[in-house]
């Protein structure tokens, strides 16, 4: 899979659980979940309401984002 802008979705954090290391980012009212591995600068952790970028990945018939970028 190509990276390239076009790529890349736009999105806010909308939940985070740093104990489960899962959240959420809103993407026009739709909710695309992630886990804290799929952080692109390996902190683990993100802010809610963080403008991000991402790739929508298919792990295991779920999507999911992957590769997020604090935008």
């Amino acid at each position: 899979m190509s990276d390239t802008a076009a790529d890349r979705i736009a999105g806010t954090v909308s939940a985070f659980d740093d104990a489960r290391g899962l959240g959420e980012i809103d993407v026009h009212g739709l909710t695309v979940p992630f886990h804290c591995v799929s952080i692109a600068d390996g902190t683990r952790t993100i802010a809610i309401g963080c403008t991000v970028t991402f790739v929508l990945l298919s792990k295991l018939g779920r999507r999911e984002a992957g590769d997020i970028r604090p935008s």
